[in-house]
C-alpha cells in the first residue's frame, strides 16, 4: 500500500534538509510507533527495515532509546533454549 502526504514546501524542505530521505525516515517513524505499540514484533520491525541481524535491529532501537520488549515468557524461553543446548552439549563452557 502507498500512503501520500501533503506537507508545506518549506517543510518538507526543512526536514528533508535535516533528515535527508523523508520517505525512509517516516517509514521509520511508523514502525517504529507500531513496535512500541505492540503492534509488530522487533522481528517483523528488523524485516520491514531490511536489517538482516538482531544486533542491527537492537542498536537501531537503541540509538532512538528504545528498551526491546522482554517479558517473563521471553526470559523463560530463553532459559529453556540455554537449558536444551547446555544438554546438548552445545555450548561452550
Amino acid at each position: 500500500m502507498q500512503i501520500q502526504i501533503a506537507l508545506p514546501d518549506e517543510i518538507a524542505n526543512s526536514l528533508k534538509n535535516k533528515w535527508g530521505n523523508l520517505e525512509q525516515r517516516l517509514l521509520e517513524i511508523t514502525l517504529l510507533e507500531a513496535y512500541r505499540d505492540e503492534f509488530i514484533s522487533v522481528g517483523k520491525l528488523r524485516e520491514l527495515l531490511g536489517m538482516s541481524t538482531s544486533l542491527e535491529i537492537d542498536s537501531w532501537l537503541k540509538e532512538r532509546g528504545i528498551d526491546l520488549a522482554y517479558n517473563e515468557e521471553d526470559f523463560a524461553a530463553d532459559c529453556q533454549t540455554h537449558n536444551q543446548l547446555q544438554k546438548d552439549e552445545k555450548l561452550n563452557e
